[in-house]
């Protein structure tokens, strides 16, 4: 593997990567793939495929600066000159860069996924990268008419719903008004994590882009990105809580248990749960093993929420939450009710055996059976009684109960939603 650095300043280094293909790929990095030795963005993909690359990496979150870019091109054109076919491509800053100097370094085809507009806040509302704009080397930053040429073909992929990211979009289209343009609804700014395939770069790069082909491509790819369904789940958690339930029965995967954060976890887990489809089946799509099942009736829930929903134990998220006598009953091999004794310590009933729920200063919960010692980062959790109400505390933080059935331990005892009854 024939590599060389061609180019290196303050804010980028240039790398070319000699391969055996007709066509140059100018792969720019963006603000996770960042210079870092001799690497370059999408090496293994553009590897696999033979191509000839440029690798633009940037040093530092500086948005490849014109001065070091003007000056690269000036140093690397004896390079440039011996490709006819080049092809530009990189993601967010990456792509970014990849429509601003399309003409500079005389690019046929960009390929940009989730591109920026600018990042000067005086230019656009978006906020996410305005701590990076430096006036002294980012004047007129923003991405010009005489940049870009209708000459090249311009593919632009990102998700139409992603409010930020759609305002670059719009401020970019009338400098392109032939491109082409590839929706990738539910991804967030994560288009390039969603497709990353070797084969699908292949097609952007060597393909004649024709809509049907490529939309047909995506859908493939994406169907088998765990990145897509993470985020599409996220998305439709709040919306379209039937969509959850399509997804699982139409699907066939298993996701590892990592795969989510927990607190994405503990929202698809109550989904299912108050969609009465927690099957174990379905819980293992989505990663969820339960740490423990209850096997046994115990007695009911008896502490309420001002929801008027009832407190349990989750076993699969490990969370206190909250659910309708219903969905406790439906659910009872997961959700074990709190049945509490005013000013006592909270204690559950797991198959006949008696424990202490603790917790440490991380909300991380432990079961302590009766007689154990305790670790010593976790705490006892004490139900305690007022007059006209109780609290469920942990040191000085109380549990607060929200409309979606999570807790959370607050330091505002006053708080509406700390406020519990005890039901006889």
């Amino acid at each position: 593997m024939d590599k060389q650095i061609i180019f290196e300043d303050e804010h980028i280094r240039v790398i070319f990567l000699k391969g055996s293909s007709d066509t140059l790929v100018v792969s720019f990095g963006d603000l996770i793939s960042r210079a870092k030795g001799m690497s370059i963005n999408a090496e293994k993909s553009l590897i696999k495929y033979q191509y000839n690359v440029i690798g633009i990496m940037p040093k530092q979150k500086s948005w490849f600066p014109q001065s070091s870019m003007l000056e690269m091109q000036r140093q690397i054109q004896p390079t440039l000159q011996q490709f006819e076919q080049i092809v530009g491509y990189g993601g967010s800053m990456g792509g970014y860069a990849a429509i601003k100097y399309s003409n500079l370094l005389n690019m046929h085809k960009i390929v940009a996924f989730v591109p920026q507009y600018s990042i000067d806040p005086d230019v656009v509302h978006d906020r996410r990268y305005a701590e990076f704009f430096d006036a002294s080397i980012h004047q007129n930053m923003q991405i010009q008419a005489d940049e870009v040429d209708s000459s090249r073909e311009y593919i632009i992929v990102y998700d139409p719903y992603y409010a930020e990211d759609k305002e670059h979009f719009l401020k970019i289209q009338p400098l392109l008004p032939k491109m082409h343009v590839i929706h990738l609804p539910f991804t967030g700014h994560e288009a390039l994590s969603v497709l990353a395939s070797s084969q699908l770069l292949n097609d952007f790069v060597e393909q004649p882009f024709e809509i049907t082909y490529f939309y047909k491509r995506v859908r493939e790819v994406k169907k088998q990105s765990k990145f897509y369904y993470r985020h599409v789940l996220d998305a439709l958690l709040t919306r379209h809580h039937q969509a959850l339930l399509r997804i699982l029965q139409n699907n066939n995967f298993e996701l590892d248990e990592r795969y989510f954060d927990a607190v994405l976890k503990q929202k698809l887990v109550q989904q299912l749960f108050n969609l009465q489809q927690g099957t174990e089946q379905n819980l293992h799509k989505l990663g969820a093993h339960a740490h423990f099942v209850q096997q046994i009736q115990t007695a009911e829930a008896n502490v309420c929420t001002p929801q008027n929903q009832f407190l349990v134990f989750n076993l699969i998220s490990l969370k206190l939450e909250s659910y309708s006598a219903e969905h406790i009953q439906e659910n009872s091999q997961y959700l074990v009710p709190l049945h509490l004794k005013p000013n006592a310590l909270v204690e559950l009933n797991l198959n006949d055996e008696y424990y202490f729920l603790t917790m440490n200063d991380r909300g991380i919960h432990k079961l302590i059976k009766f007689g154990e010692a305790l670790a010593l980062d976790q705490s006892l959790l004490i139900f305690k009684r007022y007059p006209e109400f109780y609290q469920l505390s942990y040191k000085n933080l109380t549990l607060s109960c929200d409309d979606h059935g999570q807790g959370h331990f607050i330091e505002n005892h006053a708080d509406e939603q700390t406020k519990l009854q005890l039901i006889d």
